[in-house]
């Protein structure tokens, strides 16, 4: 969840001419960041992981479910818990926490008022036994919160509701759709938090643009789906706001789901990992080497195959959600000449990486993106103040934006010792991976926060998802990795991943050949399992055409590795972590622990275990209610949430439900 300050907030025709106002004082506030923290040195890696939950209420006598938004009432239940009170408190938002014992999961509100966040109490450390609390932790933390719901609620770990913004009734309390601040045909205003953060940006998206979001996602094209397919729950009579003429001006593509707000990309729930790194160097080593991975994550995490009650062709959220906030006007967006606004912009603000970041001499210029919009004047500011061209020109690029959210309290004074202005835009521009200067405190360091995954049904797989990404890290900064592609393959990657059972079916552009041109040398403390590179000598400079750098591989490829008898390939993720795990000290029990979530994340590459999004659209043609048209009904949705609850409680321990995910344990 993003920067939640409070104040009197400005509408967008007033946060407009303040726009420059708060980026200058960003670049302030950023530049007093740098010259405090750039030297900042951390013991060890630390990271935390980011679990998302819908709240569902079932009806169980009319076979129905829907979503609750009481995210207010439940969280302040958890506030008021007199033993979560004793132990320390577990809503920063609601009540002073306080860390100590068994360190109690924290709660946090997020933008759906049917949503909930929930972290570990203390960031994880490296050490193996960490790793290994990660799945009971995660577990302690549903239990928790469903023991602070109605016994007909429950929090599932799904990534959209089946049916959110259907004609029926899928929230309660009911509200009616189409309030002033998100204007949707579909969603009321009420089903956002309520805090001025979230309606004020929801808002100033829609001001901005000039128009409401358009969200088109391609139909699913079953046996009986009817083709071309029109969305039938558009209403095109409706005259209630001046936006509602998008509808009649071509807002709704054929064949395609039609979705008009920012809760149907924000109601949207992911798995996200933030890491500490040991000093900015290495965090700016993490951000160039995590971003090829994120389009080969995204797929292998698929989970999306529905909106707003219909299967889709496509298999994850990322593009919805980028649509879903696309504050670009007009002219950004190509379709008019430039006359008011200063460039074209080719990416919504929720999107892929553009940038790389790591002062590695195996960074070339080709690998950088050629049509980089980068605000000149802001870049030489950062470079007058000492920063280097590379990070200066990564900031220079996220702050091309306006800042959507501005409180009229924050205009008044600039504090150096304060990241608000900075956070301001910061935080709003939701790349897949983001680089994270410090806040204001001597205990924190330079972070990275990779977020292009897809939460997952089961505790178990997003305890694997989280180590895994661990363990690649450590993998990448034991071995000096390189994973390197031009920033513009990544892009095409991340679109490539959208496509139905893509893990399977598609092929992306990934690097053949991740090893360092030059022996490895590493120190290791053993026991912890950090493993950094030491005294080693600067790799060369590549040479030759970038293009023989990368080929088009299977995910299975990448996860599990290349065979073949007269090419070495690509050794594979995995191999590479098992590698890192014989470097160090591990036990044999827990490199046994470990082999379980190591195993889930092959057999999702190869196919033996499908995808979350493979077996929800299977499960849904499969149902005896569906009609093959690509419609899922209420009663479809309420066999599918509740089977979800299910496999969520036994992990396909002792039943075959589910059992195509996670295999029969």
């Amino acid at each position: 969840m993003g920067l939640l300050a409070t104040g009197t907030p400005l509408e967008w025709p007033d946060a407009k001419k303040c726009a420059s106002h708060v980026r200058e004082w960003g670049i302030e506030q950023l530049l007093a960041t740098w010259r405090r923290a750039k030297g900042k040195e951390r013991n060890a890696l630390l990271w935390g992981d980011e679990i998302e939950y819908l709240v569902v209420a079932f009806q169980e006598d009319q076979h129905r479910v829907k979503l609750s938004l009481r995210q207010a009432d439940i969280l302040e239940a958890l506030a008021k818990d007199e033993d979560l009170r004793k132990e320390g408190g577990c809503v920063p938002d609601l009540q002073d926490v306080e860390r100590k014992g068994d360190q109690v999961p924290l709660f946090h509100p997020e933008f759906g008022r049917f949503m909930l966040e929930a972290t570990p109490g203390k960031p994880w450390g490296i050490g193996f036994k960490d790793l290994l609390d990660v799945e009971p932790n995660m577990k302690w933390r549903r239990l928790i919160a469903k023991d602070h719901m109605e016994p007909n609620e429950y929090p599932i770990t799904l990534t959209t509701f089946p049916r959110l913004g259907t004609k029926d009734h899928f929230i309660i309390p009911y509200y009616p759709p189409s309030g002033e601040r998100l204007r949707s045909q579909f969603l009321p205003d009420e089903i956002a938090n309520p805090h001025i953060r979230f309606p004020t940006l929801a808002a100033n998206i829609r001001a901005r643009r000039g128009r409401k979001v358009e969200v088109n996602v391609s139909i699913y094209r079953d046996e009986r789906t009817p083709w071309p397919w029109r969305d039938p729950t558009v209403d095109y009579d409706l005259h209630t706001w001046p936006e509602d003429d998008d509808v009649r001006r071509g807002a709704v593509k054929d064949n395609c789901i039609y979705m008009d707000a920012m809760a149907f990309g924000m109601g949207s729930c992911c798995l996200q990992i933030t890491f500490q790194a040991k000093n900015i160097i290495e965090g700016r080593t993490l951000y160039d080497q995590l971003s090829p991975l994120g389009p080969i994550m995204l797929a292998l995490t698929a989970a999306t195959p529905i909106y707003k009650g219909f299967l889709a062709e496509t298999d994850v959220r990322w593009d919805q959600i980028s649509a879903a906030v696309d504050d670009r006007t007009a002219e950004e967006l190509g379709e008019k000449p430039l006359k008011r606004d200063r460039w074209r912009i080719a990416k919504s603000r929720y999107a892929s990486n553009s940038t790389y970041i790591s002062q590695d001499p195996r960074l070339r210029k080709e690998y950088m993106d050629p049509d980089l919009v980068v605000d000149e004047e802001l870049k030489g500011q950062l470079r007058e103040g000492g920063m280097d061209d590379l990070l200066a020109t990564h900031f220079a690029h996220l702050f091309i934006r306006d800042p959507i959210v501005i409180f009229n309290e924050d205009l008044k004074n600039l504090d150096l010792n304060k990241t608000d202005h900075f956070e301001n835009l910061q935080s709003t521009n939701w790349q897949h991976v983001r680089f994270k200067p410090p806040p204001h405190d001597e205990s924190t360091g330079w972070r990275v926060e990779f977020r292009p995954m897809e939460i997952q049904i089961t505790d178990f797989e997003n305890a694997a998802f989280s180590i895994f990404i661990v363990l690649i890290t450590r993998a990448i900064l034991s071995f000096d990795l390189n994973f390197y592609v031009p920033i513009t393959k990544t892009t095409e990657n991340m679109k490539i991943a959208h496509g139905r059972d893509a893990v399977l079916n598609q092929k992306f552009y990934f690097r053949k050949d991740p090893f360092p041109a030059r022996s490895m040398k590493s120190t290791s403390n053993g026991t912890s399992g950090v493993s950094t590179p030491a005294n080693i000598s600067r790799p060369p400079t590549p040479t030759g055409p970038v293009e023989d750098e990368y080929e088009l591989m299977t995910v299975d490829e990448i996860i599990n590795g290349q065979t073949s008898q007269t090419d070495a390939g690509f050794p594979g993720l995995v191999p590479l972590v098992e590698s890192y795990l014989n470097s160090v000290n591990v036990d044999v029990e827990t490199r046994c622990e470990l082999a379980r979530y190591l195993a889930l994340i092959q057999k999702r590459a190869s196919g033996q275990l499908w995808t979350g999004a493979k077996w929800i659209r299977h499960f849904v043609r499969s149902h005896e209610d569906y009609k093959l048209d690509s419609v899922v009904s209420e009663r479809v949705c309420y066999d599918l949430v509740k089977a979800v609850e299910e496999i969520t409680k036994a992990e396909a321990k002792g039943s075959d439900l589910g059992a195509e995910m996670l295999g029969r344990r």
